[in-house]
């Protein structure tokens, strides 16, 4: 699980054969079955590059993609969240996150052994903890954000909600940017022991991570002083985001 974990975080366009082949290629004796209930177990999906940890509930609303065409263009416009696995040395844990897209600051984020949605509403409570609020909340159509709970909890603030569509695998490519900092610059050096250490690394990362890592992104700026309205974003960082949503 940690070498897929490891693989998958630098080619997440990897299925079962193609990780398979890159196992064998290790020395592994691995067979495709075995790292089809890994990859399941870790929440994986081998059909395209998505963490599918989130598997939807067609009992639930599902609401339509808000962000086609849509040029962000400043702080809270647009807030994103998503699920990913976090290894441990002995087993693994869940971690999610919400991010505001313009400036790439990490509002709360939360730690779960397991894939219910508490943990989701949670870090959701935290990041409405303020008074700030986005135009546009984006999540994919996992169970966890499709709830009631969840989604109602963004209508009474008078939030728009949207959802990925299928199969629209960069819908939400700037909180998949932030798992793989977060894995190759904390998670994969420090090699946690458990729950409690990574709650502690991660908590000290988020703080550097929006406080005093220089994104290239938005002009080698941090997130929190972009977000906060500390310094201009650059307007060739703009124009990024304008391209990206046009050429989706």
């Amino acid at each position: 699980m940690r070498r897929i974990d490891e693989q998958y975080t630098r080619t997440p366009f990897y299925g079962s054969r193609r990780m398979v082949a890159h196992l064998r290629g290790q020395g592994l004796a691995v067979n495709r079955k075995r790292v089809q209930r890994l990859m399941q177990q870790m929440g994986l999906q081998a059909i395209y590059p998505k963490p599918r940890l989130s598997a939807s509930d067609r009992q639930h609303k599902v609401y339509p993609d808000l962000l086609r065409g849509v040029v962000v263009s400043s702080p809270d416009q647009v807030w994103s969240t998503d699920i990913t696995y976090i290894r441990l040395r002995a087993g693994f844990i869940y971690l999610v996150a919400i991010l505001d897209w313009f400036s790439r600051y990490v509002l709360a984020w939360r730690l779960s052994n397991t894939l219910d949605g508490a943990f989701c509403l949670e870090a959701l409570e935290e990041a409405l903890s303020g008074r700030r609020r986005p135009g546009i909340f984006n999540s994919d159509q996992g169970v966890q954000f499709t709830s009631l709970d969840f989604t109602g909890r963004l209508e009474r603030e008078g939030i728009r909600v949207s959802m990925d569509g299928r199969g629209r695998v960069f819908d939400n490519i700037f909180i998949e940017r932030l798992w793989r900092s977060v894995k190759y610059e904390e998670v994969y050096p420090k090699d946690y022991e458990g729950g409690a250490e990574a709650r502690c690394g991660l908590g000290e990362y988020f703080k550097f991570y929006n406080q005093g890592r220089p994104h290239q992104a938005i002009g080698y700026k941090t997130p929190e002083a972009v977000y906060f309205g500390r310094v201009g974003r650059s307007s060739t960082a703009v124009r990024g985001a304008r391209r990206y949503r046009q050429g989706d």
